[in-house]
């Protein structure tokens, strides 16, 4: 199944390549490499965690910074490359990174690691139509619920592979992609060689946009293992009078393979709200299934911290599924923006220890200054449910400030 899908996606992005005109701005090779622009992404943070378990509070101060150089196109073509580095400042590591078996057990978990790697590195080609990447880049679609780059942490999710973006009309988008490796948030220690298939269509209506998705997922390690999702979404907002209203429902069935034995599961997003008077208020219902209590709905390549609570507990799907009734309220204030979000968890499909996962509350309030700065301070409450749930209380609390230009 994987190889056919794959030389299909290979040979529509070649044919569009080769009827596509190019676009040309610099004069030669030269001028395309002198003329490029480069680009600094500067993150220091403060983070701060504390549990109701064994482990020490866990606290860091990390500086993230990205160095970049885009060329300028030529003949459509151009390439970037982009280094990551990642550093505790001031001594400030008290925190474990079991992933990368750094302190692991002596505090609670924060999970960036220090790093020097490259983050991004590619070579594109681009017209009016048609956006082909082949290397490392960074890749989200949607509102990366399955696909995204985990911006959050400092050492962020970047993949290797071909991407394809073509927009035949105004109205429609078709992106597709092929990856052989997946570079996930812990430097190098858990990259995962793959044979993912991606694929994404949304066309734009009047009062919204509605989306198709088909994601192929293979952890290429020789054991006979699949995750395929397919899906669909709608997305949009309407005016009534002095209010906006917002409108969001997806679907998606999944089925994994793993030693042997398949699983099926599937998703459920309902989401409505309002803008009025400047502030924005939402209710959110999505379901994570469960297969009768051994598998939850997984999306291993999400920007899961998005989604579930900014404390964490759920970046994977307990096996009971999860069921997350949100209310979120935002706004603006002080030139900056706030937001205060509760989360209510329960199991998809109970069983007689696992019913209440638990609640949260999110709060944040975030500044932009000029052009090159930001600021923000950030705070994540979670109580935890029943005991067998295996989750414990937790508080979180982040500060930084970041430039960038």
């Amino acid at each position: 199944m994987r190889k056919p899908a794959a030389s299909i996606l290979g040979l529509a992005v070649t044919s569009a390549l080769i009827l596509q005109p190019s676009t040309s701005n610099a004069q030669n090779i030269t001028d395309a490499i002198t003329n490029g622009k480069a680009n600094v992404d500067l993150r220091l943070r403060y983070e701060a965690v504390e549990q109701d378990n064994n482990a020490k509070d866990a606290s860091a101060l990390t500086l993230r910074s990205r160095l970049g150089y885009t060329t300028s196109a030529y003949e459509g073509f151009s390439a970037t490359a982009e280094f990551e580095d990642v550093r505790v400042v001031g001594s400030q590591d008290d925190y474990s990174v079991p992933q990368t078996n750094f302190q692991t057990n002596a505090f609670s978990v924060i999970a960036d690691p220090s790093v020097t790697e490259l983050d991004q590195g590619f070579l594109q080609y681009a017209n009016k139509d048609l956006k082909l990447k082949a290397g490392r880049q960074v890749l989200t679609y949607d509102n990366h619920r399955y696909v995204g780059h985990v911006g959050w942490r400092q050492d962020r999710q970047t993949f290797d592979g071909i991407s394809a973006t073509i927009t035949p009309t105004k109205e429609l988008k078709l992106n597709g992609a092929y990856l052989n490796q997946r570079n996930r948030i812990f430097a190098e220690a858990k990259d995962v060689t793959s044979k993912d298939i991606l694929l994404n269509a949304s066309y734009s209506l009047q009062h919204g946009t509605i989306t198709g998705y088909g994601y192929l997922l293979e952890v290429d390690d020789s054991t006979d293992n699949s995750l395929d999702t397919f899906g669909l979404r709608f997305s949009g907002s309407t005016n009534a009078s002095n209010t906006k209203i917002l409108y969001t429902a997806e679907f998606a069935t999944q089925e994994n393979e793993a030693g042997g034995s398949t699983s099926d599961a599937n998703y459920l997003f309902l989401e409505g709200g309002v803008v009025a008077s400047g502030i924005t208020a939402k209710l959110g219902y999505e379901v994570l299934s469960s297969d009768d209590s051994n598998y939850g709905f997984s999306t291993p390549l999400a920007t899961g911290h998005k989604f579930n609570g900014w404390s964490d507990q759920f970046l994977g799907t307990p096996t009971q599924g999860l069921v997350d009734l949100t209310i979120t309220v935002s706004g603006k204030a002080g030139g900056g923006k706030w937001l205060a979000a509760y989360h209510d968890f329960s199991a998809d499909q109970s069983t007689s220890t696992v019913d209440d996962l638990g609640s949260e509350l999110n709060l944040l309030y975030a500044k932009k200054f000029g052009k090159h700065y930001n600021t923000g301070v950030k705070y994540a409450t979670y109580s935890a449910g029943d005991a067998a749930a295996g989750k414990v209380d937790t508080n979180k609390l982040w500060a930084w400030v970041g430039m960038k230009f």
